[in-house]
């Protein structure tokens, strides 16, 4: 995932002329990859461990993007601790939580929850420059957290295994807001790629040992190892390079409006392909969430 907050300076610029075709395949390409990675993590799960999820995704993801030049640009050696420490936080903790949870949630509710990301990123924001939020962010911020509760009122009706599934993806989703406000300075420095794609090698040293020690106890399917390549070469890879151009054409504010799509995608994709039920008072809160994030992450006037 990537947010406007963590894009450079001069991306998140405003340009002002209406979306073009090419905006708009841009950004249904962003949606449709990202909103899919939970129905790939799913599939995934039916042979893979997640460590070993998270290890493939990451290595085909750092893979792809070390094929552009413009993610191989140099970076000072003084910011590769920053850089270390963003792996960790955005990329993999993140992304090891997420299978596990999904070995006890749904696609469909993950991806509801991750909606709430930008919600998590002004609150992080909030912390971290010790300010009172305005009116509008504060609405927003109670209308992802309501949004929130209605996912969860299904969960809390099943309990037990189900319901720490998704309190371990609130975690997750959790860390996705606080990198988005680290990653802010270093990609204005550098721009999104070079950070993005260093920071994916640190992770991939941190989930290497917990992915290979996961193979024992993994079997082979084909088709989840197919499901790794959708996951890691477009989802943990060119999505990123996707995100960046489209904000490069429209500003970072108007390319944020993908985020907002995530979730419909993936209750698509989990209600038409694994047949996954989504409870109408969980649709309600989706959509809660999902006009939270949007206040909440427009500026006060």
């Amino acid at each position: 995932m990537i947010s406007r907050s963590s894009l450079p300076a001069t991306a998140r610029g405003t340009n002002v002329h209406a979306y073009t075709l090419t905006d708009w395949a841009l950004l249904a390409a962003i949606a449709s990859i990202w909103g899919s990675s939970f129905l790939f993590m799913e599939i995934g799960l039916r042979a893979f461990e997640p460590g070993v999820i998270t290890l493939a995704r990451i290595a085909l993801g750092a893979a792809t993007l070390s094929l552009l030049p413009r993610a191989r640009a140099s970076v000072e050696r003084e910011d590769w601790l920053r850089i270390a420490f963003l792996g960790t936080v955005w990329i993999a903790i993140p992304l090891l939580i997420f299978p596990i949870a999904q070995q006890w949630t749904t696609s469909s509710v993950a991806g509801m929850i991750n909606g709430a990301m930008p919600v998590f990123t002004v609150l992080w924001a909030i912390y971290l420059m010790r300010r009172l939020p305005g009116w509008r962010q504060l609405l927003g911020i109670g209308l992802g957290f309501v949004g929130m509760l209605l996912v969860f009122v299904p969960e809390l009706d099943v309990g037990g295994d189900v319901l720490i599934g998704a309190l371990l993806v609130v975690v997750a989703v959790a860390f996705y807001g606080l990198a988005a406000n680290l990653s802010v300075p270093l990609s204005q420095k550098y721009g999104s790629l070079p950070v993005v794609f260093r920071a994916q090698l640190v992770a991939l040293l941190i989930v290497a040992p917990i992915g290979l020690w996961q193979l024992s106890g993994s079997s082979w399917s084909t088709e989840s190892a197919l499901a790794m390549l959708p996951l890691g070469i477009l989802g943990t890879g060119a999505a990123f390079a996707l995100m960046a151009t489209l904000t490069g054409r429209v500003g970072g504010p108007r390319a944020s409006v993908a985020i907002y799509f995530l979730p419909v995608v993936a209750i698509v994709l989990g209600v038409a392909v694994l047949g996954e039920s989504v409870e109408p008072i969980a649709l309600l809160g989706v959509l809660l969430v999902m006009a939270g994030a949007w206040i909440a992450s427009r500026r006060e006037s």
